[in-house]
């Protein structure tokens, strides 16, 4: 049942992914389908705010983005983007 919720759930697709009110089992699943709908957009730059807490959320983040091959690269935000409480995300043009 859990899973269906996840389903249902509607995200806008601007490049910008508020981790906040999803639950750390959802994150896997989430990331992939979010950068997917990004790249159907031709949304290339992507910023996940996952927050700064104890950062066992932004290594959850970090490990389902190193095994993604639509992602380029991605780092820590800046100062202006959410420091390190955001990564920001490039992912590879379909084009």
């Amino acid at each position: 049942m859990e899973d269906e919720d996840i389903d249902s759930v509607q995200i806008p697709i601007d490049g910008t992914l508020d981790l906040h009110t999803f639950q750390p089992r959802e994150i896997k699943r989430l990331i992939p389908d979010y950068l997917a709908a990004c790249l159907a957009q031709d949304i290339v730059d992507v910023r996940i705010i996952h927050g700064k807490g104890t950062g066992t959320l932004r290594r959850l983040v970090h490990s389902v983005l190193k095994n993604l091959p639509c992602v380029a690269s991605f780092k820590l935000a800046d100062e202006t983007a959410g420091s390190w409480g955001a990564t920001l995300v490039k992912l590879q043009s379909k084009k």
